[in-house]
């Protein structure tokens, strides 16, 4: 009984990651609306996604400690990512740019995030040399720049949804970033790694500079600052890749 409850625990946290994404992609449908203790459904999809993050990223913690890491785990935290970090961000964006215009067919793009997360997903689980640096941008920070940019989008629409606002988001930019970050997701960009394999500042100076950014940025612009702490990794990424394409 006890091997049997160890053996699954971690599947069982990997789950609640499911489930949380699952309850957002709810939440989402609703995204102007007060859904839940005065949270607006936008609002609690992101915490829901974020939820599921933390569970995303106790269920290998807790496979590692208890000696139970399987195949079906594996296969499974996949499932659950794909839901969490690419069905989810995405339905949330598509339904926060929905309150701008509901007969816009650009919003539609949004379905590429799903698509090529689920390839980013394939291509890493048959990849054995993705551990400290990654091949592309990983999934959970694609979510959360379309999380950050959708909480940005949805506060400007209910401050301006007045008669007579017309503002809304240039179609065209939001097409070039979903086929941009799609292609990032899919693409091989060494991309370093958010955890800390070492404590020493000129080893992990990369990592030490994100979380100070990201204190920053939220600190300055809430949860809209996830969006430019992505595209500052990004650009770090991308910049890195060049400067060794050059000195090679």
């Amino acid at each position: 009984m006890l091997k049997a409850i160890k053996n699954n625990l971690p599947n069982a946290i990997t789950c609640l990651n499911l489930l949380c994404g699952v309850l957002a992609v709810v939440a989402s449908f609703s995204a102007y609306d007060e859904v839940c203790c005065g949270l607006l459904g936008y609002e609690l999809a992101v915490i829901l996604i974020a939820l599921g993050a933390v569970a995303d990223f106790c269920d290998g913690l807790v496979a590692r400690a208890l000696g139970a890491v399987s195949p079906i785990g594996k296969e499974l935290d996949s499932l659950s990512d794909l839901v969490s970090f690419g069905l989810a961000p995405a339905l949330l964006m598509f339904n926060v740019l929905q309150g701008f215009s509901s007969d816009n067919g650009f919003w539609f793009a949004m379905m590429l995030i799903p698509v090529f997360g689920a390839i980013r997903l394939a291509r890493f689980n048959i990849d054995t040399e993705q551990s400290t640096t990654f091949k592309g941008l990983p999934i959970p920070a694609n979510a959360v720049f379309w999380l950050g940019l959708a909480w940005f989008l949805a506060i400007i629409h209910l401050a301006y949804r007045e008669p007579g606002d017309d503002w809304m988001p240039a179609p065209s930019i939001i097409v070039l970033l979903a086929v941009f970050f799609s292609w990032l997701m899919v693409s091989d960009v060494p991309m370093f790694s958010f955890k800390l394999h070492s404590l020493s500042p000129r080893v992990a100076w990369r990592q030490y500079l994100l979380v100070v950014m990201a204190i920053v940025l939220f600190a300055v612009f809430g949860v809209s600052g996830m969006a430019l702490l992505i595209l500052l990794y990004v650009v770090m990424c991308i910049g890195e890749a060049v400067f060794h394409l050059i000195k090679k």
